[in-house]
């Protein structure tokens, strides 16, 4: 008896550490960007590496949130915070968020390339760990940004 409740606290342990480290590794990156010209409420997509067609792109309901819309934080000296899943191939709509939002369906595919205003926006583009790793992660990205510290503390991707 004595070995099967030993046994079962051991199994009980292991599956916390696991669920630990899936926890950990299922944190989204910390994403911060620059780009060409103001699209800070302009709905995100992710393109093609050529740019040919869209391969990724958000639900109308998913740009809200407890307190708005997922728009971009904005951080010192131009940089912005992801909070909706920009990365290298990234192209904006014509769409603001709340446009978007409050669509019944996304447009199809062929209708949502069309609507694209910038294929290639992004100037700078950051991998800067995952979120669990930031206690207050605005004035930490902020801190590193001021310091120039930025480059040297995350990966660059663009």
């Amino acid at each position: 008896m004595r070995l099967m409740i030993a046994a079962v606290v051991v199994a009980l342990a292991s599956c916390k550490a696991t669920t630990t480290a899936q926890q950990t590794a299922a944190q989204p990156a910390v994403v911060v960007y620059k780009t060409k010209a103001n699209y800070n409420n302009l709905v995100p997509v992710i393109l093609s590496d050529d740019k040919s067609g869209i391969v990724s792109y958000p639900a109308p309901a998913d740009l809200r949130t407890s307190t708005g819309y997922a728009t971009p934080t904005v951080l010192h000296n131009g940089y912005l915070l992801d909070n909706r899943g920009v990365g290298k191939n990234t192209g904006f709509l014509k769409l603001t968020y709340e446009e978007y939002a409050a669509m019944e369906s996304a447009p199809s595919l062929a209708e949502m390339y069309a609507m694209i205003v910038d294929k290639d926006p992004l100037t700078e583009l950051y991998d800067c760990g995952s979120n669990a790793s930031y206690k207050n992660k605005e004035s930490e990205l902020n801190a590193m940004i001021d310091g120039k510290e930025l480059k040297k503390k995350c990966k660059k991707i663009k």
